[in-house]
């Protein structure tokens, strides 16, 4: 687009002359060189047209003079007393002037943005995720008023030439970090294979599945949350696929011998979705922590927009992002109540487990007691039959009977309070169901005292008939 033109006109006295005109595109401004027709030959005239207008150099001569008039879209190029037959070249030039200056203008934004990028970039001693977003996001900007065709082709040579200059050496800072990346995600590999081969080592020896399982699921967490390659994040899965896959295949035993306490089916599944959804609600807290990123960066830039479309454009692209975040945080709130639902099934079933395992430790206690309390009425019935003999035999009945009865009340009242101390505490571990089953045992323990107690008061009477017998053969002698 040529910024120079060369015509003939007349000035107010309808003299001939020729006039070369000229934008200043920066000052917004033209230059409307007059030159008499004393001094406009017609080889002055082929100079102007093939050198001045193409931006050579060109002396002009002394008569001459030079109007500066500011560039106005309503305003005439030519001032009042100078009149053209080439209204149209005026016109059009004036319409593409007011372009260039325009363009222009957008050109030297751009160089300043790109000059302040630079000084970013020069100054970083390492790859930098911000610097290399406001990179791309002004070259988007750039790119895009190039394909529309507002900004001239020398202008977006240089800021196309600049920008990928920056590119090389964004890319050449992110290709050190990338090397540091990869070698740190090999080490860790390394750390996370070596851990997972002395559970499969385990594994192959038979040990327990439970624990086996519970050191699967602590390394399983500690890959979820190890930042690695992808190359590596693949390998290093297969192989806890494959571990959990083998400790599967050990778990039917142990799970029949064990089915409430060693976390069966119901248990394994619901810890399995569990852990899958504590990973799938990281992923989705980070991809709606990087929407928001978006919007921040958007927020940040949209102040800094040029003109009216260009900050359309970025709130119509901050609308899209809070949408997707909308529909992010509804399945993040429908995840948080899954896991909360999941938290209390595993709960209520570690509950179960202990309350089943409480109950066997019981049903043992119990038959213990019940156990003891016949082997002490085996002892007392022992005592007992030796003590009638004793009596048969004894001048000091009264008080060889006092000692036995306190003997025996001793041996049925320690054997009923201990018995019925072990019951009242399985009602506090096991609750309220258990009621029935205390005050059932408290019976059976009420019923071997009583008949203890009717078999010490047959004793005495047994004794005191004896007594009495033998004092009645003395008064007789």
């Amino acid at each position: 687009m040529k910024t120079k033109i060369v015509l003939w006109g007349e000035n107010a006295e309808n003299e001939k002359i020729l006039l070369a005109i000229e934008l200043l595109e920066k000052d917004n401004k033209i230059l409307i060189h007059v030159f008499p027709q004393e001094v406009a030959t017609e080889e002055f005239y082929q100079t102007m047209l093939d050198k001045w207008r193409e931006n050579h150099e060109v002396v002009f001569p002394a008569n001459h003079k030079t109007i500066e008039r500011p560039l106005s879209i309503s305003d005439s190029l030519l001032p009042d007393d100078i009149k053209t037959e080439r209204t149209d070249v005026i016109s059009r030039a004036q319409a593409e002037w007011h372009f260039v200056v325009l363009s222009t203008k957008l050109y030297e934004t751009y160089k300043g943005e790109i000059d302040e990028l630079k000084e970013k970039i020069d100054s970083l001693s390492e790859y930098s995720e911000n610097a290399w977003g406001d990179l791309v996001e002004f070259w988007k900007k750039v790119s895009t008023q190039i394909q529309e065709h507002t900004i001239f082709k020398e202008h977006s040579t240089i800021l196309k030439e600049r920008t990928n200059n920056l590119f090389d050496k964004m890319k050449g800072l992110k290709k050190e970090v990338q090397r540091q990346y990869e070698s740190q995600s090999a080490v860790l590999a390394e750390q996370i294979t070596t851990e997972l081969a002395e559970i499969e080592d385990k594994i192959s020896k038979g040990l327990g599945v439970r624990p086996l399982f519970e050191e699967l699921k602590m390394l399983q967490k500690k890959y979820y949350e190890t930042s690695m390659t992808r190359g590596d994040k693949n390998k290093v899965w297969a192989k806890i696929d494959a571990a959990f896959k083998a400790l599967k295949e050990n778990k039917g035993d142990q799970r029949s011998a064990e089915p409430r306490k060693g976390g069966g089916g119901e248990s394994g599944r619901i810890q399995s979705r569990y852990d899958g959804l504590i990973g799938a609600i990281k992923k989705m807290e980070i991809s709606v922590k990087k929407d928001q990123q978006e919007i921040d960066f958007q927020n940040k830039r949209i102040s800094q927009s040029e003109g009216q479309l260009e900050m359309q454009i970025r709130q119509a692209k901050m609308k899209m992002v809070e949408e997707r975040i909308k529909s992010k945080k509804e399945k993040l709130e429908d995840m948080y109540n899954t896991k909360v639902m999941l938290d209390s099934k595993l709960e209520s079933i570690n509950k179960r487990a202990k309350k089943d395992e409480a109950k066997e430790q019981v049903k043992s206690k119990i038959a213990e007691d019940i156990k003891s309390a016949e082997e002490n009425r085996s002892d007392l019935s022992e005592k007992l039959e030796h003590a009638a003999s004793e009596i048969n035999e004894s001048k000091s009945l009264g008080e060889k009977a006092s000692g036995i009865l306190a003997s025996i009340a001793t041996v049925v009242g320690e054997g009923f309070e201990d018995a019925v101390d072990t019951v009242k505490a399985v009602a506090e571990v096991i609750g309220d169901k258990a009621e029935d089953f205390v005050e059932n045992i408290e019976d059976k323990l009420e019923e071997v005292s009583d008949k203890l107690e009717d078999k010490a008061e047959e004793l005495m009477d047994s004794v005191k008939s004896s007594k009495e017998n033998k004092e009645a053969t003395q008064e007789e002698e």
